[in-house]
């Protein structure tokens, strides 16, 4: 075969887009290399050089050159196709440049056709590379903000928007403007800069009485926590142990001396201290604890100690280089006879920072995150502290001394002791949540402004714009919003509590706790993904943020034995609905009332795929209800069949761990839902409702198609709706994703504190 002719004869131009296409690459498949043969073959009008020099141009071992693809395409592009045409007709209208009269029968453009769907060329599609513009859905402005981000703001805030919005000016101020740190040292000191220039501003004693320095506001104590959780998390955990569980434990396990002795120089943090309950040895169990607490009625003294290296008490908030004293719980021993779990103040330093006799701490060193915080292991041999360091709110040593308490029960007495110290449980998501918004709306913005990719022929488009990046980060961000009123309901619910309902709320809390911190975890490795190498780069914070939320999971007990104690907690609730009715009766009654959740299932509702009733709220709680009832139910059972086995109810209980996690998870979904749409209903602003609707929607929607599985093999829904679902769940992102900058505009969090570089507006 002769070389062919370098120029293009005429009527071989129509070819011309379709060479560009196949040799794009580089490379030329077999296929494309049989069908393009073929085509070319096939076309009788055309002279015999001509194919000659189109099969050359198809030759794999000797390709066109890339200066050769250039200039067909520049030819190809000086046609300016606006229009929304194919290959052929481009190719057609190249020949008529130098050939009007050109016919063509309309089984050429049929040839053509068939050639391209044969290779693998989408029509039209195929033509946007050679447009100057092509825009798409996907690739257009989303944003549309459809309410107005202020009284949203006011929504999320509600009466504690006066005290947040001080907070947040506080910690806009340069004084708090982030470092970098060399060593330690360095950070733990400018942490505890922080505090004590929040101690001045009266953050600190704000829960304790007025007699205190304080203003006796828990619910703004807990906004406090939650506001300046949008900067430094080393600072909000030195606060918490300050003021919090150092302060806290005086101020509710103790009596009117105590208060008045302490309180005041706790909430100026003129007396550093430390909450030292967790052990080596024990964590979670708080009742093993072995650190002992020896009454000596002669000099009416206590001796604390440490009987052995696991009883040491270990990851002490405070205590390796700020803690003066500490509350130290331990067993009461009295004449040889052990009292169960008491609380005592120790005194640990003298104002010098000398550690007085009997005192051993040893710095933890580094951690994760939150090295700002000088956490330490605490030894303690033979301390004798007097009679009247004894926090005795719930127990005390009379005048003979003999042990008494206002509650005989060891158990009531020793969990009561625990309740007063849930607020812990309450504080710690709350933080967590701030942490969230702040990871959140870095990766937000990012995906607003970062653009990849993008349709041929057009502009790279933004990665928000993706819906498996709106699928990533919009359910997250309904999820926020969704526990931002949940946990001001367990707020609202642990303030008024009586008696009666203390334990409810310890478990609602404990739940809250664990859900939150779990959520907070995956959502911020989330937004590191879905910023690629700049989530990873520290000076876009996801990485501190990540490191110092992760032990929040463990904080104030480990999520999966706070969500058994929330199983506990609702099985117990679960017998006493039944009055004096007997187990047996009980489990009679839940294996009839399963029978007939089965045969009332509506056959039209598990299929029904309609978008109304899928975004309907009364379908959301129904199916949240009726998932934690069943599994409720199915664990009751679950036990009551493995003690009568012979089982022991301790490895009854082992062996169902699993569903019992099931159980608090689904309680703890059910009120997370149940007050979203309690608090949609409240608010006024149309469009601030309209926007929380689509949220909350999502929210549910998303759940469902987590427990998808459970809901299949229940038979409560068949997979025609759970794919239903799935497709709702995607659109709502979409339409989420026109509000996502609006929504953590809500946030209002200080630009100094969010401080990311790729998240400046």
């Amino acid at each position: 075969m002769q070389s062919p002719q370098k120029v293009a004869p005429t009527n071989c131009l129509i070819f011309l887009p379709l060479l560009h296409r196949v040799w794009e690459d580089h490379i030329l498949s077999p296929t494309e290399i049989s069908e393009m043969q073929a085509l070319v073959l096939k076309q009788t009008w055309l002279q015999q050089d001509e194919k000659e020099w189109l099969l050359a141009k198809i030759d794999p071992n000797h390709p066109p050159k890339i200066k050769e693809l250039k200039s067909w395409q520049a030819k190809i592009k000086a046609l300016r196709p606006e229009q929304e045409v194919g290959l052929f007709e481009i190719g057609l209208a190249l020949v008529r440049i130098e050939n009007p009269h050109i016919k063509l029968s309309e089984h050429v453009a049929k040839d053509f056709m068939a050639t391209e769907s044969a290779i693998g060329i989408l029509g039209k599609e195929a033509t946007y590379l050679y447009k100057k513009r092509h825009e798409t859905i996907s690739s257009g402005d989303l944003r549309e903000d459809t309410f107005d981000h202020k009284k949203m703001s006011e929504i999320l805030d509600g009466d504690q928007r006066k005290l947040i919005q001080k907070v947040k000016t506080i910690i806009s101020d340069p004084l708090f403007r982030y470092q970098e740190f060399e060593n330690l040292n360095e950070q733990r000191e400018q942490v505890l800069n922080w505090c004590t220039d929040l101690a001045k501003q009266g953050f600190g004693s704000w829960a304790y009485p007025h007699h205190a320095g304080g203003k006796d506001d828990m619910e703004g104590y807990f906004t406090i926590m939650e506001t300046l959780s949008f900067h430094d998390l080393s600072m909000v955990i030195k606060f918490g142990v300050q003021f919090g569980l150092w302060g806290m434990s005086i101020y509710f396990l103790g009596t009117e001396k105590h208060h008045h002795k302490y309180l005041r120089d706790i909430g100026s943090l003129k007396l550093p201290g430390c909450f030292a309950m967790t052990e080596t040895g024990h964590g979670s169990n708080v009742r093993g604890l072995e650190t002992t607490a020896t009454y000596n009625h002669l000099d009416q003294t206590f001796t604390i100690h440490t009987p052995h290296p696991d009883a040491r008490k270990e990851y002490i908030g405070n205590a390796a280089l700020h803690g003066k004293m500490a509350t130290v719980f331990a067993k009461l021993i009295i004449d040889g006879e052990d009292y169960g779990v008491n609380a005592f103040v120790v005194p640990l330093r003298s104002d010098n920072g000398k550690l007085f006799p009997g005192i051993r701490i040893e710095d933890c060193g580094r951690k994760m995150g939150l090295n700002g915080v000088d956490n330490g292991i605490i030894y303690f041999d033979q301390v004798k502290i007097p009679k009247e360091n004894m926090l005795d709110r719930f127990a005390s040593i009379n005048a003979e001394g003999e042990f008494e308490s206002p509650i005989q029960s060891d158990n009531r007495r020793f969990f009561t002791m625990l309740g007063t110290l849930v607020g812990g449980r309450i504080g710690i998501p709350r933080s967590a949540l701030s942490a969230c918004k702040s990871g959140l709306t870095i990766a937000i913005l990012h995906g607003e402004k970062r653009k990849q990719f993008g349709p041929e022929g057009g502009e790279e488009v933004p990665i928000l714009n993706y819906r498996m990046h709106q699928r990533r980060l919009m359910r997250p961000l309904a999820t926020i919003f969704a526990l931002q009123f949940a946990l001001q309901y367990l707020t609202k619910r642990f303030l008024g509590r009586t008696e009666d309902d203390a334990q409810e709320i310890e478990a609602l809390a404990a739940g809250l706790k664990a859900y939150t911190t779990w959520f907070t975890s995956a959502t911020l490795q989330e937004c590191r993904e879905a910023s690629g190498g700049k989530g990873y780069l520290s000076e876009n914070r996801i990485d501190a943020l990540k490191n110092d939320t992760d032990v929040y999971t463990t904080f104030e007990g480990d999520n999966v034995v706070l969500m058994q104690l929330v199983a506990k907690n609702r099985l117990t609730e679960f017998r006493k609905e039944f009055g004096d009715m007997n187990l047996f009766t009980i489990l009679n009654y839940l294996a009839n009332q399963t029978k007939t959740n089965i045969t009332e299932k509506n056959p039209v509702i598990t299929r029904s795929t309609a978008t109304e009733h899928l975004l309907d709220f009364d379908f959301h709680l129904n199916a949240f209800r009726y998932r934690e009832r069943s599994i409720l139910s199915s664990a009751a059972r679950r036990l009551k069949r493995l003690i009568e086995s012979g089982m022991d109810s301790f490895d009854a209980f082992n062996v169902a761990q699993h569903h019992l996690v099931e159980v608090g998870t689904a309680f703890i979904e059910r009120v997370i839902l149940q007050e979203f749409q309690q608090k949609i209903r409240t608010i006024t602003d149309k469009d601030c409702q309209n926007t929380l609707t689509q949220l909350c929607q999502l929210f549910a929607l998303q759940t469902l198609e987590k427990h998808k599985g459970w809901y299949l093999e229940e038979g409560y829904m068949e997979g025609i709706k759970t794919k239903a679902i799935r497709k709702e769940v995607n659109q709502l992102c979409w339409e989420v994703r026109k509000n996502a900058l609006a929504l953590t505009d809500a946030f209002e969090i200080p630009e100094s504190c969010l401080a990311a570089p790729i998240a400046v507006r």
